[in-house]
């Protein structure tokens, strides 16, 4: 007998430790060639929903529809007839990424994976989670239901792998997984599998399991009940001589199966994802998606007396962007507005009506504001967190910021959205002949230098975004105001931007590629000289506003040029020569472009990675993934850092991860502000390769203290949450001040300091404080910063948090006394067909809507009041008998889902084979099975009717024949 000391346990220990430090994925791997990956799962059930909702629209529109192949997020996109391909693709690339931050977060956590036979906890996890979506969707909060998508979706797909459900012989997904009130039984409760010694595992769980239909997961590391099955895998000490039961990739224990558990994921993933659909209905389910997503104008406006003319002004622009757009693919997919005054700023209000924002902007007056600084930056917060990612945002003001304070905040939200900023600011002349007017020979004179000191919070956040700080006067505003018209374009790229402040001079070059339309170049400065030469040798100086190149609109310190030459593709040089900062932003628009998170990867149990929250950590190694937009013919082939305040750049090393991502490693990053800069080839079959480039907006930083925080989930109206969070320097310690905010006003408490050793770190933690009376659904944005006193150290992390009530409301609604008329003879498109049915929700949240899933007909609806008191809502559906596919679904205000009625056609029946019948039936047909695993037949819901039918058509058929499933 051998005897283990503690030594040897604690030997054994460290070795397993740093196995797992280099140990492969224990769930459908992340990145690998020949086996699908989270990813691929979740990118192909996105693309197969959203093309299926797409052609449902086109046929009710009486449109065709092709269905791409194969499917791509460009592909899926050109079908659904959509001019947000790069929209389409950052929806994709949040919900993926928050599906991969599960094995990053959750590493050793076995609900959010399905182990250990953790079969409730994993389901209530989804649906929870399920839930959450559908209040965040409802309450328009898109980015926090992509979180909560990704999230819930990797614990999906991992039942799929990890348990034995394909080995049950199983080949359609386990619907009880996204039902809250469903059973989940016949779990295991005796010994599942024997040991097996070969590398592929074929009959190592147990027969009685199978015939039983048992259900059970694998066990991962030291602690696995006798019997019980492995996960499986060199890394799994459980698994050593017993072998597992894994499908994460070909090369598993089961990996033989890995190709059935990956389809049949996919097939589950699209289940939930219908789901959702289900409930917030086909439109805003695409909006989700951010397929429908073109464009969004987004305004932030000084409301208070002198911004009368302004307000005017802004009308103005807006009516005519809108009415040029408006039903065309380019029309804007949202507006926002955020008023702004003293004290007072928002509400911000969204709407996807161009006749409604209209109205919202007629609304707006200019009235009181007292003292001449106002609530600029809250409202520019506001407008951060409440708009997409990447949006362009648009403040108009006359005035000071009275909050600088939030400066930090507005940058730190600057960084994680990546949106861009431009003011329009008409207070630079009013400024000049305030302060700078000057006595000479007895006579007043004004200086022409237009530049308000009190814009440098402005143009400093401006910079950072990549935006514009126009200072204008009240009467030439309208001739700034098209940079709104230009930005706004979903497919705007940048190309080059530069900011050198303090002014130099210096000679920049500009790639400007075929793929790019409607090329302008646009010039801040108070007094920039300066020559563009274009790629055939013409050359037009800035003393030449109507040059040879094409007219340059100049209007306060802000100038603009559309190159009208023929030929604009090659190298572009511009010379500038400024006493003054000044900013140089090339743009056009062009499908190539690119996307990219500061990410930090795990080596761990599951090695994984996550996106920052925060600034990365200077003095060491910084990684970004990268996806390219374009199709797979775009390949960068250099990814750098550009420091902002010169042309000097670092490298990255490429590393392919997936079709058009790339993981890109830098050793070190610039010490001061920097952007992301991609150069790359188009190849194309007409020419020889291409060369691009494009360049983030954005501007970033790199710091010696890093703020970590854990997962935060939602919380509840009425409760206070606490955020934990860690604050780390790598460089000297001291004293660390404190700052925390939120979008919501919601009280927060915090300690305002902290203090850290040299190297060291600290645990700390915030408390918000939730209004009882705050609406379910809605996010609130926290953000947390550590500031050294003399602000040479500081970084941020910004949280997004739901605010979810309980939901007591778990019954779907209850469709019943389903009859279906026929008299379908002779010729489809001449007769029809309809059915009844009534629908209640007996003392649940309310019956919300019925909807079309599937089906060309149209749909009535009346609600009546029946004997009992009941409102009971009585569905008409009638469509042409050449339309005889239909899936209709009930929808409760808690977003419980229930399927009333489908209809599905196996074959296609020969004419001349189909027997005559005659008569016209009304039938009524409800369901009795007992599948296995208590798994319930119908979709969504027990209670409801599911009628796969065979339709029998032929000249003189009246009537179509029901078989129950």
């Amino acid at each position: 007998m051998m005897i283990t000391t503690n030594l040897q346990i604690q030997i054994l220990i460290y070795f397993y430790t740093l196995l797992l430090m280099t140990s492969p994925s224990l769930a459908f791997k992340l990145w690998k060639k020949n086996s699908k990956t989270h990813h691929d799962i979740t990118v192909d059930a996105i693309l197969q929903t959203t093309a299926d909702v797409c052609k449902f629209q086109a046929q009710q529109a009486g449109n065709n529809f092709v269905m791409p192949s194969p499917l791509t997020i460009a592909s899926v996109a050109k079908a659904c007839k959509s001019d947000s391909i790069t929209s389409f693709q950052k929806s994709i690339k949040k919900i993926t990424r928050s599906n991969a931050w599960i094995d990053f977060r959750y590493v050793a956590n076995g609900s959010y994976h399905f182990d250990d036979e953790l079969f409730l906890s994993g389901r209530q996890l989804i649906t929870d989670g399920l839930s959450a979506i559908k209040f965040n969707v409802n309450d328009q909060s898109y980015v926090t239901a992509r979180e909560a998508l990704g999230s819930i979706l990797h614990t999906l797909q991992d039942f799929y792998s990890h348990s034995n459900w394909i080995e049950l012989g199983q080949r359609k997904p386990y619907s009880n997984l996204i039902k809250r009130n469903a059973p989940i039984s016949n779990i295991a409760d005796s010994e599942t599998c024997r040991p097996c010694n070969s590398d592929v595992c074929r009959g190592n769980i147990l027969e009685d399991i199978i015939n039983q239909q048992k259900l059970t997961s694998g066990y991962f590391g030291f602690s696995k009940p006798k019997g019980k099955c492995s996960h499986g895998g060199f890394f799994d000490p459980s698994s050593w001589g017993h072998g597992g039961i894994n499908k994460d990739d070909l090369s598993s224990t089961h990996g033989y199966l890995h190709g059935i558990a990956a389809s049949v994921a996919t097939a589950a993933s699209k289940e939930l994802l219908q789901d959702i659909r289900a409930t917030v209905g086909d439109s805003t389910f695409l909006r989700l998606m951010g397929l429908s997503q073109t464009s969004v104008l987004c305004f932030v406006i000084d409301t208070t007396g002198s911004m009368s003319d302004d307000i005017a002004e802004v009308r103005r622009v807006t009516s005519s962007i809108i009415d040029s757009k408006t039903g065309t693919a380019t029309q804007p997919s949202e507006y926002i507005l955020v008023p702004f005054n003293d004290p007072d700023y928002g509400p911000l209000t969204r709407t996807t009506d161009p006749k409604i924002f209209k109205k919202q902007l007629g609304a707006l007056t200019a009235s009181d504001g007292g003292d001449a600084p106002e609530m600029s930056l809250s409202a520019l917060q506001l407008a951060l967190t409440g708009s997409p990612p990447q949006t362009e945002i648009f403040v108009f003001t006359d005035a000071d910021a009275k909050d600088k304070s939030l400066k930090s905040t507005v940058q730190a939200l600057i960084e994680i959205t990546k949106s861009k900023v431009t003011f329009m600011l008409t207070n630079a002349l009013s400024f000049r002949r305030r302060r700078s007017a000057r006595a000479v020979d007895g006579q007043q004179h004004v200086s022409t230098r237009l530049s308000n000191p009190q814009n440098q919070v402005y143009q400093d956040l401006a910079q950072s975004s990549g935006g514009q700080a126009i200072e204008v006067t009240k009467t030439t505003l309208d001739q700034a105001t098209d940079i709104i018209a230009v930005f706004s374009r979903s497919t705007l790229a940048t190309l080059f931007q530069a900011v050198r402040n303090p002014a130099k001079a210096e000679n920049f070059s500009v790639f400007v590629d075929s793929s790019v339309q409607n090329l302008t170049f646009y010039i801040t400065g108070n007094s920039p000289n300066y020559n563009i030469t274009s790629p055939s040798g013409v050359s037009q100086s800035s003393a030449e506003l109507n040059g040879t190149l094409g007219p340059i609109q100049k209007v306060g310190n802000f100038h603009k040029m559309q190159p009208n030459v023929s030929d604009k593709t090659g190298l572009w040089l511009f010379s500038i020569n400024s006493t003054q900062p000044y900013t140089i932003r090339v743009v056009g628009q062009s499908e190539i472009d690119f996307l990219f998170d500061f990410v930090e990867l795990s080596q761990g149990l599951h090695p994984s990675y996550a996106v920052l929250n925060s600034r990365p950590a200077a003095k060491t190694n910084v990684t970004l993934l990268v996806s390219m937009i374009g199709g797979d013919n775009v390949t960068p082939t250099e990814v750098s850092l550009v420091e902002t305040s010169s042309s000097n750049a670092l490298n990255g090393t490429l590393e392919e991860v997936a079709s058009g991502q790339y993981l890109v490693t830098f050793n070190s990053t610039p010490a001061g502000e920097f952007t992301v800069r991609v150069v790359g080839q188009i190849s194309s079959t007409k020419s020889s390769d291409n060369n691009f480039q494009r360049q983030s907006p954005t501007q970033f930083q790199a710091s010696n203290v890093t703020i970590t925080t854990q997962p935060v989930g939602t919380t509840e109206p009425g409760k206070n949450f606490t955020l934990p969070f860690t604050v780390a320097t790598n460089d000297s310690g001291g004293s660390f001040n404190i700052r925390v905010s939120n979008d919501r006003n919601f009280a927060v408490h915090f300690n305002t300091s902290i203090t850290l050793g040299s190297g060291g770190s600290a645990n700390d933690s915030v408390t918000l404080i939730v209004p009882e009376n705050t609406s379910s659904g809605i996010d609130v944005t926290v953000t947390i910063q550590a500031e050294a006193p003399d602000g040479s150290n500081s970084n941020y992390a910004v949280l997004r948090l739901a605010v979810i009530a309980p939901v007591t409301d778990f019954t779907p609604p209850v469709c019943e006394a389903v009859s279906v008329n026929a008299n379908c003879s002779g010729n489809c498109s001449l007769s029809s067909w309809y059915l009844t049915t009534n629908v209640t929700d007996g003392n649940g949240s309310g019956l919300q809507n019925v909807r079309i899933l599937q089906g060309n007909g149209s749909l009535d609806t009346t609600t009546v009041l029946n004997d009992t008191g009941v409102n009971v809502t009585v569905v008409v559906y009638n469509s042409s008998c050449c339309s005889l596919d239909l899936e209709l679904v009930a929808v409760d205000a808690a977003g419980n889902v229930a399927t009333c009625y489908k209809t599905v056609r196996e074959t296609e029946p020969n004419n001349s084979t189909v027997p005559p019948v005659t008569t016209t039936n009304t039938t009524t047909t409800t369901i009795s099975t007992t599948p296995p695993i208590n798994q319930t037949t119908t979709n969504h819901a027990e209670c409801c009717l599911f009628l796969p039918v065979f339709l029998w058509l032929n000249v003189g058929i009246s009537f179509y024949q029901f078989m129950q499933l």
